[in-house]
């Protein structure tokens, strides 16, 4: 789509906003919503030009809702997205397209209001920016009750966005607020500490390089050194342009916040939701390759909500993809009009978990099961054999090691080719007795699928096209486990005391190793990698426009700041120990399949 020919309105309201209709809709431009702080949010509102009453679907976030998706800063994903699937965008003008919001050309003419909200500190919103703080929380409180009650209102809101859109989602619900229907959180993660700061204790250097590059050029007072609309021309952050210090001032250090803050405190617990507490209907759409970031809440939120009424949903392909193609409108409207509608449209009689199932080729097959995780799967342990460098069914009987470089490519072990077609989907886990040579050693899992001639095969993940099959982390000094937490299928570590190694000591690790998806051909193998840094595809890396680095295996989902691990600490070798008293295994979750209904006679 090539820029929008800018049309300014004739005037603007004494409050700043301004209405018009266009392309169809009635369009609310600058709302304002004043927070009990008085603090003042502005909100943009697409809606059909019939005065009456709608249900309302909203978002509100960080990224600017004047800011194009086709701009600059999300041009390469935008390019990808449309020359890949020009299904996701006909019918519309592309207009008002924003990054992981939803399309109101797509939305208004069945009969929706769409609300975007600009969060405190963020574009046109005035305040203090404190990404997925408590503040924003309450503050999308008092945006829902507002929507709810607006004149266009039919007094349902509906929740539903990807990534940071969704991710909010969660700490709102559990707040219930009076006029939230119904959410859906498309890829969304809720554990700030392990989903997102640090992966198994590990620093993610995401977290600057995203603040850095996609949420600071949208800071309410960037004013007219940063982006215009493509649609109306006023800035997107603005309308006042400060000074860089001022700009600094207004806005909270994330990197330093999560840098000085190791273990998990009250400060992160104040960032992960009470799940028991969300009762709303809810739908957590997750991707089998979105590893390092989103996945894993998805799983964890629908599988500890105190929703009756919850589905899962797992599919592939980009972060972005799904959530735009047929598929998936189709699929969120259907859940939206059954819970802000009313519509009695067959959404209730879905069961629980919905599944497109991976195959090797970018290829999925749907299916529906009726818990997660599911209730047929075999827990199938694979012992690592270091005398053979291989993944057995029982554990070697006699004593053996190996040892790598703390912070090298370490070892992989080797399953036999499949005697026939395997299924893989679930949570996986793995237990390893360590030995270090310094006081700490910080182990990355990756899980990988070979073809018969050895050769790897990736898959796209939420914005990496080669990504593997699973991935793991843990800082052996954070090995200690939450027995309330914890399942045999997904270890859980309390990160609440640092129990560092005694040099040589043998320990016994478990380590959590984020769901997945995958039909393994006949033929083909699987295999454990246990290494001391992330993990690399060796055919090469790509380049997009709003990430710092090529994304090369791991996307941007990295853990390289020396200031979290320093050589001298995590830089000695590391050694795994296996046999009949030390049973280092990785754990399976192998699925059968369903038994046929037998014919009554």
């Amino acid at each position: 789509m090539s820029k929008v020919t800018v049309r300014k309105p004739k005037k603007k309201a004494q409050d700043g906003s301004w209405s018009e209709v266009r392309d169809g809709m009635r369009i609310d431009w600058d709302l304002p919503i004043t927070m009990e702080d008085g603090t003042v949010l502005r909100a943009d509102v697409f809606r059909p030009t019939k005065a009456d009453k709608y249900p309302v679907i909203m978002t509100m976030g960080p990224y600017g809702k004047g800011l194009a998706w086709q701009d600059e800063l999300y041009a390469t994903t935008w390019e990808m997205f449309t020359s890949d699937h020009p299904e996701a965008i006909n019918g519309s003008t592309n207009k008002y397209q924003s990054w992981e919001t939803v399309d109101p050309e797509q939305w208004v003419p069945d009969g929706y209001a769409c609300v975007r909200i600009d969060s405190r500190g963020a574009g046109r919103s005035q305040g203090y920016m404190d990404p997925w703080s408590p503040r924003e929380s309450e503050d999308y409180v008092e945006c829902i009750e507002w929507a709810g009650t607006q004149d266009w209102s039919n007094g349902k809101v509906g929740l539903n966005g990807i990534s940071y859109y969704g991710m909010n989602q969660w700490w709102v619900a559990e707040r219930q607020p009076k006029h939230l229907a119904a959410m859906c959180a498309w890829e969304a993660a809720n554990d700030y500490y392990r989903e997102f700061a640090r992966h198994g204790g590990i620093l993610c250097t995401f977290i600057k390089n995203w603040y850095d590059m996609q949420v600071q050029p949208v800071q309410y007072g960037v004013g007219t050194k940063g982006y215009s609309s493509w649609v109306h021309g006023d800035p997107v952050a603005g309308p006042p342009t400060l000074s860089a210090a001022e700009l600094k001032k207004n806005r909270t250090d994330m990197d330093r916040d999560i840098l000085r803050r190791e273990m998990e405190d009250d400060w992160y617990r104040a960032r992960r939701p009470d799940f028991k507490k969300i009762k709303v209907p809810l739908l957590s759409p997750a991707s089998w390759g979105g590893q390092g970031l989103h996945p894993r809440g998805n799983y964890e939120g629908f599988y500890q909500a105190g929703s009756k009424e919850k589905w899962l949903e797992c599919h592939g392909l980009e972060h972005w993809t799904e959530f735009y193609t047929p598929y998936g409108v189709e699929m969120q409207k259907q859940f939206f009009a059954h819970y802000l509608k009313g519509e009695r449209n067959g959404w209730e009689k879905k069961p629980p978990v919905l599944l497109k199932v991976r195959h090797v080729g970018e290829k999925f097959v749907e299916r529906t099961e009726n818990e997660w995780p599911i209730k047929r799967t075999k827990w199938t342990k694979q012992y690592l054999d270091t005398a053979h460098m291989t993944l057995e069914p029982k554990a070697p009987a006699k004593r053996g090691k190996v040892t790598y470089a703390g912070m090298g490519d370490g070892v992989t072990f080797f399953l036999p080719p499949m005697d026939e077609d395997a299924e893989i989907t679930g949570p996986l886990a793995s237990k390893l007795f360590v030995s270090s040579a310094t006081e700490d050693a910080d182990l990355f899992l990756v899980v990988r699928l070979f073809s018969p001639d050895m050769k790897e095969i990736t898959f796209k993940g939420t914005v990496d096209p080669h990504t593997p099959i699973a991935q793991g982390w843990l800082r052996a000094s954070h090995r200690k486990l939450d027995p309330k937490m914890s399942k045999p299928w997904r270890p859980w570590h309390s990160h609440d005391e640092k129990q560092p190694l005694i040099p040589g000591q043998i320990y016994e690790l478990d380590i959590e190793i984020w769901p997945t998806c995958i039909v393994v051909p006949a033929g083909y193998r699987l295999a454990l990698s246990v290494r001391g840094k992330d993990y690399e595809y060796s055919g090469g890396a790509l380049e997009l426009s709003n990430f710092a680095h090529p994304l090369n295996g791991c996307g941007p989902f990295l853990h390289d700041d020396p200031r979290d691990r320093p050589k001298k600490i995590f830089g000695g070798d590391v050694t795994l120990h296996a046999g009949p008293n030390h049973q280092s295994y990785v754990m399976l979750p192998v699925i059968p399949p369903k038994k046929k209904a037998s014919k009554k006679k």
